[in-house]
């Protein structure tokens, strides 16, 4: 696998990356941060300077992660140590989401994800088909890039997948701006980011903190936000089943996918499912061990 990095002047968004990588609390994090490359995508990048982050560790073969809803590729740091000895691992911020540029006038929907995703594989030159590890939204656009191009993924691993099933809902103008400036404030990020969790109390400090809302510092999040939110989003996603193995991991105290949509989903994907305890939304933060144990158990079949 060649990787293909930008000679263009650095950008807006990698100089903004450099600044608050030096800020990070979790050392896990710092390690992820500075494994972290900038790439000028074609047929993505509009201008010379217009780079998507991605950060890439380890050896073997690749390995493809993808990040939930208004997040980053630092959702990964307690997983990546885990799994570089065994595996490349390739970590890019989603289009729209964490320390991507935001170009005015762009569409932020499903679409522009599953395309974005498509030219960063043929961009890093990969030769082989790649392992997926989609968590909450990350799982959704698992699922898609899995049916949309079969030839590219071998095998998927869903973590508390969002998005499986139900309808798109298309946030009208105003409101979706409106939706933005609330999860803006520091009391809701707080909020959310405690509900993740299984153990908030002794699970969620200032590191914690400070990585779910770092990413609202780059210009354009509330536009892309928005955007986001007026395409739809993400649902409908879970059928048909791709044809490649799946398994899929569920947290059993998870405060984020309740009621109706869990049941749907566990439905969907059974029998390849199964549900831990002590474990909330995201349990490649609440369980890193459990998580890496399955990947690579499944590996030796």
């Amino acid at each position: 696998m060649a990787l293909i990095d930008s000679t263009a002047n650095t950008s807006i968004e990698e100089n903004l990356y450099k600044q608050l990588k030096g800020d990070l609390l979790d050392p896990l994090a710092v390690d992820l941060a500075n494994s972290v490359h900038w790439l000028h995508l074609k047929n993505i990048s509009q201008t010379e300077n217009e780079k998507y982050p991605i950060a890439i560790s380890g050896k073997g073969p690749p390995l493809l992660l993808l990040h939930g809803f208004d997040s980053s590729h630092l959702e990964f740091r307690r997983l990546v140590p885990l799994l570089n000895g065994h595996h490349k691992l390739l970590i890019p911020d989603l289009y729209g989401f964490g320390f991507c540029p935001r170009p005015k006038n762009n569409k932020y929907g499903k679409e522009s994800l599953v395309l974005h995703l498509y030219e960063l594989l043929n961009n890093l030159a990969i030769d082989s088909s790649v392992g997926l590890i989609g968590a909450s939204m990350g799982g959704a656009l698992a699922m898609e890039i899995a049916r949309k191009y079969p030839e590219k993924v071998n095998r998927i691993l869903l973590l508390c997948p969002a998005g499986l099933s139900g309808k798109p809902i298309k946030i009208p103008p105003l409101l979706d701006h409106l939706g933005a400036c609330f999860l803006r404030q520091n009391i809701v990020r707080k909020n959310l980011c405690k509900q993740a969790f299984s153990d908030p109390k002794n699970s969620v400090g200032p590191p914690e903190e400070q990585i779910a809302s770092l990413h609202l510092k780059v210009p354009g999040w509330s536009r892309s936000l928005a955007a986001f939110a007026r395409s739809g989003g993400f649902a409908n996603c879970g059928l048909p089943l791709p044809k490649q193995p799946i398994h899929s991991i569920w947290g059993d105290n998870d405060r984020i996918l309740t009621g109706a949509i869990k049941k749907e989903s566990l439905e969907m994907l059974n029998p390849n499912t199964e549900e831990i305890s002590n474990c909330g939304h995201l349990p490649h933060l609440d369980k890193p061990n459990l998580v890496a144990n399955r990947w690579l158990r499944a590996s030796q079949y």
